[in-house]
């Protein structure tokens, strides 16, 4: 299989606001191949959300290259749909109207954009809440809706950062279940970048894990657990084995960070 989704030697430097030269990413690289699922996971401050937003075309790299079949590609591209942790819904607007949101910008006609948010809502298996605002809908629910409107612009590669981080494990654990059905359903190639290890090992094919700040790839794991995959295989060995084996490579740079967090 080829990579859908290439990173070449990226780096990214940025200056605070005292003057200071923060290095944020050493020069990284890594690829991900059509309908793969694939995490990284990092230290606070290891650069993981730059990483994100370099590969989204929110921020340019200082050097590097950022490719989507095989075609260098800088600023936002229509085959990256990108899933933020922050709240991202629009309050005015119902559940279906914020799904369809991008289709009506892109000039879809009513009825097919219509329909097509219908089919995406029912997919994060939000049937019977289209009419639903933002305010009266759980956390897990908004993020599902965040998730939708993001697919429904059928983008090749899904960006995911921190989706979950703002919610309960059991709610974590469950939406991480949904969100497996989704892609397999989609064979949607998915990156997710989060701090959380039992989440990269349920839901991914590989873990990248990252060092700490100058963030790059300190090293990839294949995570060769079956498929279809649900939140039961957290309670087997194999899957301990795993979560013990990510953070020993996690557990030193994850020291690193707390180390320079206290000496700031």
């Amino acid at each position: 299989m080829s990579a859908i989704l290439e990173i070449a030697n990226v780096s990214k430097t940025f200056q605070s606001e005292s003057g200071e030269r923060i290095e944020a990413l050493a020069p990284a690289t890594l690829s991900i191949e059509q309908g793969e699922f694939l995490s990284i996971i990092g230290p606070s401050g290891c650069g993981k959300s730059t990483l994100f937003n370099v590969i989204g075309g929110m921020t340019s790299p200082d050097s590097g290259e950022v490719y989507v079949n095989g075609k260098s590609v800088s600023g936002t591209h229509k085959d990256i749909g990108m899933v933020f942790q922050e709240e991202s819904t629009f309050p005015w607007r119902t559940v279906i109207d914020n799904v369809a949101f991008p289709l009506e910008v892109a000039g879809m006609a009513q009825r097919e954009r219509l329909e097509k948010a219908h089919h995406f809502v029912e997919l994060v298996g939000l049937s019977g809440f289209e009419n639903h605002y933002p305010y009266q809908l759980s956390g897990g629910m908004r993020q599902r809706t965040a998730i939708a409107r993001t697919l429904a612009s059928e983008p090749r590669i899904l960006l995911m950062d921190e989706p979950f981080g703002a919610l309960d494990e059991q709610t974590r654990l469950l939406l991480g279940d949904k969100l497996l059905k989704i892609c397999e359903e989609l064979n949607q190639t998915t990156m997710l970048i989060t701090h959380n290890i039992t989440e990269a090992v349920q839901l991914s094919d590989r873990v990248a894990v990252m060092s700490y700040r100058p963030g790059t790839i300190k090293q990839v794991i294949d995570i060769e657990l079956p498929r279809p995959r649900g939140s039961e295989l957290i309670s087997t060995d194999k899957f301990a084995s795993y979560v013990g084996q990510i953070w020993e490579d996690l557990r030193t740079e994850a020291a690193r960070g707390m180390k320079a967090a206290g000496e700031a």
